[in-house]
């Protein structure tokens, strides 16, 4: 079992910055990948960012690419989200999730998922 718990969103203007955290807890979180996903009100969970487990292999979204950089410090147990630039429609609740084995741009393929934190960017 795994826990994870979102923290660092907020409301920002446009063309601000937030940089959100995911603290794990629970079994053994070095070895598995994770990743970040977002949903806005009315729409389907979209697929943000992943790191495997030695932050080697990187994967974002064609949205926020450029804009956004996960990263993970496998020493606290923790994976973040570097957002800068935001915009209106980056307005969303974030999650982090992690599996075993390479990361994946799919919500289906992770076991195991925080409570999310809210991301609000005014125009």
């Amino acid at each position: 079992q795994v826990q994870l718990q979102e923290s660092g969103g907020g409301l920002v203007q446009a063309g601000g910055s937030l940089r959100l955290s995911c603290a794990a807890s629970g079994r053994t979180f070095s070895s598995n990948a994770m990743g970040w996903f977002r949903q806005a009100p009315g729409k389907e969970r979209e697929f943000a960012a992943a790191i495997n487990w030695g932050g080697g292999v990187i994967y974002y979204a064609d949205s926020v690419k450029g804009r956004f950089t996960i990263s993970r410090d496998n020493a606290k147990n923790t994976v973040y989200l570097q957002m800068n630039s935001l915009k209106p429609e980056d307005t969303a609740v974030y999650y982090c999730a992690t599996r075993g084995g390479g990361p994946s741009r799919t919500p289906g393929a992770y076991t195991y998922w925080g409570q999310g934190t809210q991301v609000t960017v005014s125009s």
